[in-house]
């Protein structure tokens, strides 16, 4: 997996994962990414530092930009919206993500949890999946 930062023609900056360089560059091509505020599809690579492994489990934060709020409130809607319209499958979300990707099982949108392991095999295999946004009122 591989994150990159994006920004839209309004200058507005979100992040988002990538199987590999390969998959952001086919669906740049295909021009079907959107910014996740105005719903641009002129959507490009920001400029960005490399990330550099030190051996922790650090996660990036950012505070303070005017657009936050707004930005927060898209992330709420977007995955409520993604949670109505699946089924919740636990901690069997890779199990039930292959049944799906190799049409073992109906294909539907599910959610669940999964371990770093199985989203490692997951993208391994090539199956198309992403992480739910998280949200500040989730650390409360």
């Amino acid at each position: 997996m591989i994150q990159y930062t994006l920004t839209c023609e309004a200058r507005h900056q979100f992040d988002a994962w990538f199987r590999n360089a390969a998959a952001y560059d086919a669906q740049a091509e295909q021009g079907i990414l959107t910014c996740p505020i105005c719903n641009s599809t002129k959507v490009e690579k920001a400029l960005m530092a490399p990330a550099v492994s030190t051996g922790g489990d650090k996660v990036s934060f950012a505070a303070g930009h005017p657009e936050h709020a707004k930005f927060v409130d898209a992330m709420r809607t977007l995955r409520r919206k993604m949670t109505a319209e699946a089924d919740y499958v636990g901690d069997k979300f890779a199990e039930e993500a292959r049944k799906i990707h190799y049409e073992e099982a109906e294909a539907r949108g599910i959610y669940g949890e999964a371990t770093r392991d199985e989203v490692t095999s997951l993208a391994d295999e090539g199956i198309e999946f992403m992480p739910l946004p998280r949200l500040p009122d989730e650390h409360n």
